[in-house]
């Protein structure tokens, strides 16, 4: 592929700012406790009056040893099949971190967001944060695409850069180190979504899908989709490919001819295919018709079809033996298997918003969260199975990729080409 060089964008690491009580703010002189504090609600940075009898800061956890993903297991679940905590399904606080004593506001400052100036400065009761949470804090922003980003890949072990795709057409690489963009893949069409499996990039367009492998620098095209190439999956040596015109195709890898070779075409679903996600021996795929297609991976025969939702289905995510969709028709589902195998609806989680993607990673003390964005341009944050909220990440657009990373790191790319890089810290942060 050509690679253009491009050093113009990328910024030094951001950390959100101190809040009361953290240390950061001039100590009071007046002696006066802050009313507001005193009714669990004040929001200044720093607050003049006293914050007292505040919480001493808890010891740092032990930060998480293994690499997030779309796939993920629950800690403290008792096995796959095991059926433990179907009804914990939303209720009570479910492992959330320990309460603070003020409630934070539920949004930052809008001129913030829009990035003009905020005439309050530091004396603005909202917070100049891309996130309201007490878990995260943003790391990087990267800005370098001039249109939405739709997938994001870090090849960890195979390569040393983050790799985000974008409807302007590109690929760009960035150096994990500096923030700096490395270079920039023009792919001549509108990126859809990427995947990274062991060496092999591959990128989704509209009729095709191009490979790259990073070590040789091999590339190839593989054609037969007929319209945009929206999901892809890689399971039992298969590369599949969500299409537009409601068709799953797979390819596998030859190692005879060097190539990717047509395998199979997957059919069923009547719209766009714009979800796939491999949970055991099954691929699941989200579709426009609003259903979800359940495909056994040995005979690669659609096994069951689930139709709960009302609307477009999203996304959809598998956490240890339950499977997870989100839809426009503003609700999450949780499924799992009966004693005859086939799915149903254990728990349904309403939202006020459509939701468009879903991830999941173990937060700072390895304790399984939900990633949902919805379409107010908001992610909101869920420890599972309790759906207890873990706070909101707000953007400028909607935000339709969120890709996991090592060491609890995570990733967002949004409407406007801008990509954040976030971690988890819950005091574990260095």
């Amino acid at each position: 592929m050509d690679i253009e060089t491009d050093g113009r964008f990328g910024n030094k690491r951001m950390h959100n700012r101190l809040g009361p009580g953290s240390g950061g703010g001039p100590s009071s002189t007046n002696g006066r406790v802050c009313n507001f504090w005193r009714e669990g609600r004040c929001n200044r940075f720093p607050c003049p009056f006293l914050h007292s009898e505040l919480p001493e800061a808890a010891a740092p956890p032990k930060r998480p040893s293994g690499p997030g993903g779309n796939v993920w297991r629950n800690p403290h679940a008792g096995g796959r099949g095991g059926g433990r905590g179907h009804s914990r399904w939303g209720r009570g606080p479910g492992g959330a971190s320990a309460a603070v004593t003020h409630r934070p506001p539920d949004r930052p400052c809008k001129y913030f967001l829009a990035g003009t100036e905020c005439s309050y400065g530091d004396r603005c009761r909202y917070p100049h944060s891309y996130c309201i949470s007490d878990s995260i804090t943003m790391l990087t922003l990267l800005k370098g695409h001039e249109k939405g980003v739709t997938g994001i890949a870090l090849p960890t072990g195979w390569s040393d850069k983050l790799y985000s795709g974008s409807k302007d057409g590109t690929v760009r690489m960035w150096d994990c180190q500096t923030g700096q963009c490395a270079g920039v893949i023009p792919m001549g069409r509108e990126v859809g979504c990427m995947i990274n499996e062991g060496p092999w990039l591959f990128i989704g367009i509209p009729d095709g899908v191009k490979v790259w492998n990073m070590q040789t620098s091999a590339e190839m095209s593989l054609t037969g989709p007929a319209g945009q190439v929206y999901a892809l999956a890689v399971a039992s040596e298969l590369l599949f490919a969500a299409t537009q015109d409601g068709r799953i195709l797979a390819w596998r890898f030859s190692a005879t001819t060097n190539c990717f070779e047509p395998a199979a075409s997957l059919d069923g679903h009547k719209l766009a295919v714009v979800s796939l996600i491999v949970g055991g021996m099954r691929l699941y795929s989200a579709s426009m018709d609003k259903t979800i297609r359940v495909w056994d991976l040995a005979t690669l025969q659609c096994i069951q079809t689930l139709s709960d939702h009302t609307d477009v289905v999203m996304s959809v995510l598998c956490w240890d033996q339950f499977l997870l969709s989100c839809s426009l028709d503003q609700t999450i589902k949780v499924w799992a298997a009966t004693e005859s195998g086939n799915l149903e609806v254990t728990y349904t989680h309403k939202e006020e918003q459509g939701a468009l993607a879903l991830s999941g990673m173990p937060d700072a003390q390895s304790k399984p969260v939900l990633l949902c964005s919805l379409n107010d341009n908001t992610v909101r944050l869920y420890d599972l199975p309790s759906f207890s909220d873990r706070g909101r990440i707000f953007s400028k657009q909607e935000i339709r990729a969120i890709q996991m990373g090592p060491g609890g790191l995570f990733f967002t790319g949004d409407g406007t080409g801008e990509l954040k890089v976030w971690q988890w810290v819950d005091g574990a942060q260095t």
